[in-house]
């Protein structure tokens, strides 16, 4: 029997702006229905050696007076458990393809001291090095995505590299492994090769890239049963050509193609834009800015189902994220932004679209963990906040690996002049718990919404969960006042659903 129903917004933020006028928005679904699996590495992180995010944001050494577990911050450890964070990248990024694994391992106090070419030119101590890393996954529970250095490496270091992680027998790279304090092998899910091939990766032609990758694919090998996903260096922002060319040219050991994609809301890398302090229009450039992926991923897809009709080839979006210009009082080198409302509404509006190409975009990395572009965390040496972005992974992380649901939405635009996005964008599945999960973003930082959910197959009767909101756009925690945004609890008769403008809400039906 069909279910027609509004579902009451019964606990706001004492908070939340007074709602101007309401945008009507309809929703359709049958609850029997499913889609494709909601890959939980659509929620994927991304550290890289960059700035403070290894180096104080996860790292601070066994002797420091951070608490800390052999050598890793316990805060940052325990917030990054809590959202479920169920997938890690590293070591880069451009640095990646100056990473040299062999500098990385061995006693600390013996690893040389390099550069950061890429990121500030500081030094790189090189402590944080493969068995870090991996120890650093194992105590969040995560899965471990390493990037390969196809730019300044060799066929020959990315082979050993690949051993000297997986190597089960007695050679002399597992060996080597197993005196460094590691007796088992790791367990690698992707295995990338080089990155953004086309710019600081080597400044290729994809035809090139796609040479180069069959090449050092050839000879990356493990014991059966440990090989990681292999995944190509594709393209970046409207390009599709990288897409193309490697999908191609590479018939085999190819598992996926990455793509990367920032959302800066001036569209000038001179002029990104403010993190704080913004205006409306820099709010509405910002949500348009990032909407534009949705075109991206689909213009990618269709190049994708032509090439690779039978769907063997993912598509992941392994770095996303804002991009703004640098605080002023802080070193440019090391992208280091705050976090606002508008970042949290952002990273919903991208996980919606992800979850609407879930069949072939299966991992994802925003960008980064700790301490630069749109983090997770930020810390002040012993001081740690949460960022309204993290709060939004906490939110849907009932998400992961759930069952989409089809479903038909009919919303007005939120526009500005003539641009205009998605007032509204959704997600609906059926968790791994069992439950049905419905998720909502408002887009429109000025008017609210009345949802018309008009459902098949359930009989719900309540919608209980959390949101997030506030007054101002650009609303955000600081070390000093750390929980002025948070997520609040959500209840409601299913009587009438109005979200607030500027809202993230997330909600199970019952």
């Amino acid at each position: 029997m069909k279910i027609k129903h509004l579902i009451a917004a019964g606990m706001l933020l004492a908070a939340a702006p007074v709602l101007a006028k309401d945008h009507k928005v309809d929703l359709t679904f049958d609850a029997g229905n499913t889609g494709p699996v909601i890959d939980k590495d659509i929620y994927g992180q991304f550290a890289e050696h960059l700035g403070r995010g290894i180096y104080e944001g996860v790292w601070v050494g066994e002797d420091s007076d951070i608490p800390n577990t052999r050598g890793f911050r316990n805060d940052v450890l325990n917030a990054l458990r809590d959202i479920e964070v169920p997938l890690v990248r590293w070591p880069g990024g451009c640095f990646a393809d100056e990473y040299h694994w062999r500098e990385g391992i061995g006693p600390r106090d013996e690893r040389p001291v390099k550069v950061n070419t890429h990121w500030g030119g500081v030094e790189e101590p090189n402590t944080f090095g493969t068995h870090e890393f991996f120890e650093f996954v194992e105590l969040l529970g995560a899965d471990a995505y390493v990037n390969g250095n196809l730019g300044s490496g060799s066929v020959q270091e990315m082979a050993e590299w690949l051993e000297y992680m997986t190597g089960e027998k007695g050679s002399t790279l597992a060996q080597e492994r197993r005196k460094n304090g590691r007796e088992e092998p790791f367990e690698i899910a992707y295995f990338g090769i080089g990155n953004e091939a086309w710019g600081c990766g080597g400044n290729m032609r994809p035809e090139y890239y796609s040479d180069l990758y069959r090449q050092y694919a050839t000879f990356l090998k493990a014991p059966e049963g440990n090989m990681p996903k292999l995944v190509a260096s594709g393209g970046h922002s409207e390009d599709t050509t990288w897409t193309d060319v490697l999908s191609k040219n590479i018939e085999q050991k190819i598992d996926g193609i990455s793509y990367h994609y920032y959302t800066l809301p001036n569209s000038d890398w001179d002029n990104k834009g403010r993190a704080i302090n913004f205006s409306e229009t820099d709010w509405f450039n910002t949500m348009d800015r990032t909407y534009k992926i949705d075109d991206y991923i689909e213009a990618n897809l269709k190049v994708l189902e032509k090439n690779d009709p039978e769907g063997d080839i993912k598509f992941y979006v392994d770095e996303w994220g804002t991009w703004y210009d640098p605080e002023p009082e802080r070193d440019p080198g090391f992208l280091y932004q705050q976090n606002t409302l508008r970042d949290a509404v952002v990273a919903a509006v991208n996980f919606n679209i992800f979850h609407k190409y879930a069949e072939r975009v299966t991992m994802t990395n925003i960008a980064q963990m700790v301490n630069v572009l749109q983090a997770m965390i930020l810390t002040d040496k012993e001081k740690m906040v949460l960022t309204p972005t993290y709060h939004t992974y906490g939110m849907y992380k009932v998400f992961q690996d759930a069952t989409s649901i089809p479903f038909k939405l009919k919303t007005p635009d939120y526009k500005n002049g003539d641009k205009r996005v998605p007032a509204v964008t959704a997600s609906v599945a059926r968790g791994t718990d069992g439950k049905l999960y419905l998720a909502l973003v408002n887009m429109d930082p000025k008017n609210g919404a009345d949802i018309d959910l008009d459902i098949d197959g359930v009989k719900a009767k309540r919608a209980e969960g959390q949101i997030l909101t506030a007054e101002a756009m650009d609303a955000r925690n600081t070390f000093d006042a750390p929980a002025t945004l948070e997520p609040k609890a959500f209840s409601a008769d299913l009587d009438e659903l109005r979200i607030p403008a500027k809202s993230v809400v997330v909600v199970e039906l019952k």
